[in-house]
């Protein structure tokens, strides 16, 4: 999908129509220039412009953010930064890698290696294993200045907030793709069976990137439930299931808000995973993206970006 194409892109443009708001886009639709009368506005990337640059920045950064928290008093998933070789001024003489390795023994039900910023969800390992380890340490640092390692967890359930100004305008859990074991298939030939083709494209590539063959050939028991995905990602096939109001969500919004305070930040997504019965923060994220989401809930995106604009622009 070219920049210019994203619905973020879009839901700008119709805003700027309805509120008579030139608007320029320049870098393919990376860079956008909203102006009225002598005012001028800058979006860039999924930056709206609300937050403070230090939130920005913060919230960008996967290690900041869980120490923010952590001092606030916040659950959060703890993630331990390491810098890329390429920054050896700033990295302690005795190195990055004992100190991954500590952290991976730390942790026998394994870790998750990701790049330490940005909001992709790509390049994000499960690691269980030294080579598995040295292999993802090596694809992340080839592309990025940092990483990030934070224990694996088996998460029941993982939603997401998204807030402006501390209310609440999108609340959703992540549901997985699974099967249902026949006792007679493969895990690979019911998912091909039971996926619809559009979902085909963004599950399988993760199946086959995270399970080996013999896991694929496997044949679940009959009537066993199957998760095909360790990630509770959008694009990885994950679907959004909206909240009605209740336990759950009060609790999820709740802890979103106090994450928000902490970091300081205006329009955020917060990710929460829940483990057992306990909620906690995952990630921040100040770029609020919600292409995936858009598939199904399009005028519900189009509200959302519309209601920060009004923060920008005073509501007119």
């Amino acid at each position: 999908m070219l920049n210019n194409q994203r619905i973020f892109v879009e839901a700008i443009k119709t805003y700027c129509a309805d509120h008579d708001i030139a608007v320029e886009l320049r870098a393919e639709g990376w860079l956008i220039i909203m102006q009225r009368g002598e005012r001028r506005h800058f979006a860039f990337g999924y930056d709206i412009g609300l937050n403070s640059a230090v939130a920005h920045r913060i919230a960008n950064d996967k290690s900041a953010t869980a120490d923010v928290l952590e001092m606030a008093g916040v659950p959060r998933v703890p993630h331990t930064v390491f810098l890329n070789p390429q920054l050896n001024a700033f990295i302690p003489p005795a190195g990055s890698w004992d100190a991954m390795l500590k952290l991976l023994e730390r942790h026998p039900d394994g870790i998750v290696v990701k790049p330490n910023e940005g909001t992709s969800g790509k390049s994000v390992f499960f690691v269980s294993t030294r080579p598995a380890l040295e292999l993802a340490v090596n694809r992340i640092f080839a592309s990025h200045l940092g990483l990030a390692i934070s224990p694996y967890l088996a998460i029941d359930d993982e939603v997401r907030v998204v807030l402006i100004d501390d209310a609440p305008v999108v609340v959703y859990a992540k549901s997985r793709p699974a099967i249902i074991g026949d006792g007679k298939h493969s895990l690979l030939e019911l998912a091909l069976t039971t996926l619809s083709i559009e979902r085909r494209s963004t599950v399988l590539p993760g199946m086959l990137a995270d399970l080996d063959k013999a896991e694929l050939d496997a044949i679940p028991p009959a009537g066993q439930r199957r998760v095909l995905n360790w990630r509770h990602n959008l694009e990885t096939g994950a679907q959004p299931r909206l909240l009605a109001k209740g336990g759950v969500r009060n609790a999820c919004v709740q802890l979103a808000v106090s994450a928000a305070q902490a970091i300081g930040i205006r329009f955020a997504s917060v990710d929460l995973v829940r483990v057992g019965e306990a909620w906690q923060v995952l990630e921040v994220n100040s770029g609020v993206v919600m292409e995936s989401l858009a598939r199904h809930h399009r005028e519900m995106v189009f509200s959302v970006y519309h209601a920060a604009l009004d923060k920008v622009f005073g509501g007119a």
